[in-house]
């Protein structure tokens, strides 16, 4: 997903990984503010680090894929097998609270990897560029993610896809899950996209036809709200950002490895 709300650049995302890592505080009242500060990590280390983590190079077509005995691939694996113990956990117990166990994936950099875009857009956001790679519908998939679907789907869980892309995506997002070997619950009654030209009623608290004034957590949310009103207990949630996550609605969260971006 992306909307004006992401942290666009790495000098940006530079200020918030040296105040992460280096714990930068805030100056209290009647202090020099010299006193408590931290340098900013540093953006060419940064970007070394990670394409590092990510083990990322090109492959035939000049395409920078991650690899899949990188670092990353490893945090995933770890993840996605916690998930899996979930999930056969709630198969087990029917989903518990009386309804339908299910679980919920957000799409970018959950399912879709997104990382050939950011190193050559130099982690920069740019709607237009961003709405024809989306349309090419060929990004790889983000590792185990496939096979986690079909574990689910196996195991009797429901399995809804809660994502920022456009309504006017959807065709470009089946295709890719598609062609990655996602086919599972792929019609409109279990993918949720951002209909900004018609909002959904359940999101009418920050939706209309003529405004929409969502959060990306008021959004996923409410999604999730929704799910659940239709007999679903949502067992897991999946997402590569911290707001895919946040508000409820959810027995477990599962947070997959995104340094690339930060989505508000």
């Amino acid at each position: 997903m992306r909307t004006s709300l992401r942290v666009a650049g790495l000098a940006t995302a530079c200020a918030v990984a040296g105040t992460v890592l280096y714990g930068a505080s805030t100056a209290g009242a009647g202090s020099a503010q010299s006193e408590h500060t931290a340098e900013p990590h540093n953006i060419g280390s940064l970007v070394t680090e990670i394409s590092q983590y990510y083990g990322a190079a090109k492959d035939a077509n000049g395409v920078w894929q991650a690899s899949s005995d990188s670092a990353y691939a490893k945090d995933l694996a770890r993840v996605e097998a916690k998930a899996k113990r979930t999930i056969a956990d709630a198969a087990a117990r029917h989903g518990g609270k009386g309804k339908k166990p299910a679980v919920v994936f957000d799409i970018d950099d959950t399912l879709l990897l997104s990382l050939d875009y950011e190193i050559k857009t130099n982690y920069t956001y740019n709607s237009a560029t961003w709405a024809t790679y989306v349309a090419q519908a060929d990004r790889p998939a983000v590792f185990g993610t496939p096979e986690l679907i079909a574990y689910a789907a196996k195991k009797g869980v429901a399995v809804f896809y809660n994502s920022g892309l456009k309504e006017s995506q959807r065709a470009d997002a089946v295709a890719n899950l598609k062609k990655v070997g996602i086919d599972v619950n792929l019609d409109a009654d279990h993918i949720f996209l951002k209909d900004a030209a018609n909002p959904p009623a359940y999101l009418s608290d920050c939706a209309t036809v003529t405004a929409w004034t969502c959060t990306t957590v008021q959004y996923k949310a409410g999604t999730r709200k929704h799910i659940e009103s239709e007999g679903y207990n949502i067992v897991a949630n999946f997402g590569d950002q911290f707001s895919d996550l946040q508000g409820g609605y959810t027995d477990k969260t599962f947070k997959l490895p995104n340094p690339t971006y930060f989505v508000q």
